[in-house]
């Protein structure tokens, strides 16, 4: 029986160029390079969704991760350099943000570090949780609703996780949580790989140096000492949760904002268009104020006024016109009550707390937190509630004005009817009053509006506070008269006291709300930069160059990759350097501890001959090459090889390669002592070389041009993509549990029958099963192969 079961095969219709499997299920994320990402189980590989490209998020996907408790998928495009962040129950996205450069390698992990400190923040309820209301859902309608649904995916998570972004540029940023930037570095190169220790002391990150385009590129290996984000992990860990309190609090303002654009309808500029007509087509010199004002207190409309009202303003039109102002108007009152206040107040109470912890200077100085900045993001979000209730101002007095005028308009269509004592019998004099200054301040001409705006009207007054433009207010508030502003005015105190908060009453609400959010970044951006200025460089080794022939193979499949061991705190660097038609794996060792040195820092491998049972055969006549190694789990490394020997029907091989047999104690005398002026490939000769010889952890890969491997040790998978990137296998890779529980269940229906009293049946019996098992035994090859074959198309 071979080493591993396959469970799946598939003939895919694009090439792919990343997979990658979800740390907790039997799931596998694939991107090909149409742009698509894909989600496959493990049983038959059968697809779970797709998530097709579009202009929106971008086409050109370089980089994927999975948040270590597998319930967030994260990839990165390059075309339009955003980041989105995937629920793994349904392809929507929950999050995404814009980085500065391409992104070509993504790490999310989790921080294992233990302490009573941080034991005791994890296990606390989050106190906004209790002193806060939970914040009203987004309309169901709305295409925002899924995003809120699942916001509480975030908070989830019971440690500190971290996604690492890497660029072709060389830029490196640390997102806590995925969602809020806490560092930012910058190596020589463009990142092929990294990888954050759990204990947070040092990141390891792989980059490919290209002095120009025609000269050959050298990959280089930096370890970066990262100690601040250690020696202050609880505080880091409560910056970080408010950080992303903070920003999600932001995306829910925004998407509120956006379903308050929605319930806007472009219908209600329909009075200020006919408005605009009736002054370009009337021939009389009377203003249209003084025309609507005469109607009102006389009863007189002139023959152009007359056409407009029974032509233009009809019945069926002012019912409809009427029922869209105040749906329209309602919704967006509900809005801005129930989410955009509540979301603000809750922006306030999270940036207070903040605040306090940025006065705690022994904390949390040294980690960029800065009081005054934050004070000021503070009073940026008290101008913004400011704004909002100017808007509920102006849709309460547009609602009642709204509905004096138009249902004055109704009357005013009688009055031709009947008589303009009937215009007097059913309208109240507050009515009356209501629409004498309805008329009177929305309905002067404006010829300078007509030169920015094209029409000479703005009666409609709540859809500009919802334009996302810098440009003022066609219509700001009336401020005259108002007490509390002359109180202002004349007191040189007050005016710029910081218990007031700022007032913009030239400004829309989107303006205040894009000067917050900038407020709030830059606030919240000197974390960033001062924990990036404190990590600094321990190691830089130069491996080796690579030759051309290889920028045509996708990113994620190129060697060198990166492990963590959590247990020891160790980074692994596993790659490869062609000498002499071989392929050895290079193993590299270092502690996440900068400060300290792990022996056997640097070790070759190289395969012996397995597939041969003369163990005292020539080494040279049977050698494997290794085409991609992945670490399984902290003590074993999957391999692709294949024979080096030049001749047709090369096997590939699936194998695994424990650490055990690669580091021993004979090598300990063997130390390789590293030339920094030298690169690694020119020292090559001075490394200690292991041969390996596996016993029964591999498996030939008949009929497949294997190149890749994808590996998962928690859930044992693994998925093997040939050189063509469209053909994949997947296999389970421990599958001994399963050969051990068939015996013990082999050796009950033994006992059982033993105590039935069938010994001679028994023994009939198991001679049957074991002929049988040894035909099949057998004859299992050769149906897998035909089972293989007949999957291809």
């Amino acid at each position: 029986m071979p080493a591993f079961r396959q469970v799946g095969e598939k003939q895919l219709p694009q090439e792919v160029v990343f997979m990658a499997w979800s740390p907790k299920r039997d799931l596998i994320a694939l991107a090909n390079r149409a742009g698509e990402v894909l989600l496959h189980r493990l049983a038959n590989f059968q697809r779970v969704w797709s998530l097709p490209p579009n202009e929106n998020t971008g086409k050109e996907v370089t980089a994927l991760a999975w948040r270590p408790d597998g319930k967030i998928l994260a990839f990165g495009l390059t075309d339009t350099k955003r980041i989105i962040l995937c629920d793994v129950e349904k392809p929507e996205s929950l999050h995404s943000f814009s980085v500065d450069s391409s992104i070509t390698y993504m790490h999310w992990m989790e921080v294992t570090e233990e302490s009573s400190v941080l034991t005791s923040f994890y296990n606390a309820e989050d106190e906004s949780n209790l002193l806060l209301p939970k914040l009203p859902a987004l309309p169901k309608n709305s295409q925002f609703f899924f995003w809120y649904a699942h916001q509480h995916i975030f908070f989830s998570f019971y440690r500190l996780n971290a996604l690492v972004v890497g660029g072709s540029s060389g830029f490196i940023e640390i997102y806590a949580y995925g969602m809020f930037k806490i560092a930012m570095v910058t190596v020589p190169g463009s990142c092929c790989g990294l990888c954050l220790s759990g204990d947070l002391k040092s990141l390891s990150v792989i980059t490919e140096i290209q002095d120009s385009p025609d000269s050959e590129a050298e990959m280089t290996y930096f370890q970066l000492d990262t100690s601040l984000l250690s020696s202050y992990l609880p505080e880091v860990t409560r910056m970080a949760r408010k950080f992303t309190h903070i920003s999600t609090l932001l995306q829910y303002i925004k998407l509120s904002l956006t379903c308050m654009c929605e319930a806007w309808e472009e219908i209600l500029m329909q009075m200020d268009s006919r408005l605009t007509k009736f002054v370009q087509e009337k021939n009389t010199t009377t203003s249209v104020q003084d025309e609507f004002m005469q109607l009102l207190l006389w009863g007189k409309a002139s023959l152009e006024l007359q056409a407009l009202l029974m032509n233009q303003l009809t019945v069926k039109g002012l019912k409809k016109l009427g029922q869209s102002i105040e749906s329209s108007y309602s919704s967006i009152q509900k809005l801005v009550i129930s989410h955009l206040q509540s979301g603000s107040e809750a922006l306030l109470y999270h940036l207070s707390e903040l605040k306090g912890m940025a006065l705690w200077k022994q904390k949390y100085e040294c980690l960029g937190l800065d009081a005054s900045g934050i004070e000021d993001a503070i009073t940026a979000v008290g101008s913004f509630i400011l704004k909002a209730n100017e808007l509920l101002q102006v849709i309460d007095s547009s609602m009642k004005n709204f509905k004096a005028f138009f249902r004055w308009l109704y009357v005013g269509k009688l009055y031709y009817i009947v008589s303009v004592q009937y215009l007097f019998c059913i309208m109240t004099q507050k009515d009356i009053t209501f629409v004498a200054d309805f008329l009177t301040e929305h309905f002067n001409e404006a010829p300078e509006l007509y030169n920015r705006k094209g029409k000479y009207f703005n009666v409609e007054r709540v859809g500009q506070y919802l334009k996302d433009e810098d440009d003022d207010l066609v219509s700001p508030p009336n401020t005259e008269g108002n007490q509390w502003f002359n109180f202002l005015k004349n007191s040189t105190h007050l005016k710029e006291s910081p218990l007031l908060f700022p007032y913009y009453p030239e400004k829309s609400l989107h303006f205040v709300k894009r000067q917050m959010e900038e407020i709030i970044d830059q606030c919240l951006q000197k974390p960033a930069d001062v924990i990036g200025k404190s990590v600094h460089q321990a190691v830089c080794m130069s491996l080796y160059k690579t030759s051309q022939s290889e920028d045509s193979t996708p990113q994620l499949f190129k060697l060198p990759f990166l492990w963590n061991d959590k247990t020891s705190n160790i980074h692994y660097v596993l790659f490869t350097m062609l000498e002499s038609s071989v392929s050895k794996v290079y193993i590299l060792r270092r502690y996440t501890d900068t400060s300290r040195s792990v022996s056997n820092g640097l070790i070759a491998v190289e395969f012996g001959n397995f597939l041969n049972n003369n163990i005292n055969e020539s080494s040279d006549s049977r050698c494997y090459s290794c085409l991609d190694a992945h670490f399984y789990d902290d003590e074993t490394v999957t391999v692709v090889l294949k024979e080096s020997v030049e001749q047709e029907g090369k096997e590939r091989i699936l194998a695994q390669l424990p650490l055990s047999s690669v580091y021993t104690d004979e090598d300990q005398e063997r130390e390789f002592i590293w030339d920094s002026t030298k690169r690694l490939d020119e020292q090559s000769g001075e490394i200690s070389t292991r041969t390996v010889f596996l016993e029964n952890q591999w498996r030939v890969l008949e009929n497949m041009k294997a190149q890749y491997v994808a590996v998962n040790g928690i859930r044992k998978v693994s998925c093997v993509l040939s050189s063509n990137l469209r053909h994949v296998r997947v296999f389970e890779m421990d599958v001994e549990d399963d050969g051990e529980a068939e015996e013990e269940e082999e050796e009950e229906e033994e006992t059982t029958q033993i105590a039935a009293g069938e010994p001679e049946e028994l023994n009939q019996s198991t001679d049957n099963q074991d002929s049988v098992c040894g035909a099949s035994a057998e004859e299992l090859p050769g149906e897998t192969e035909e089972q293989e074959l007949s999957l291809d198309p």
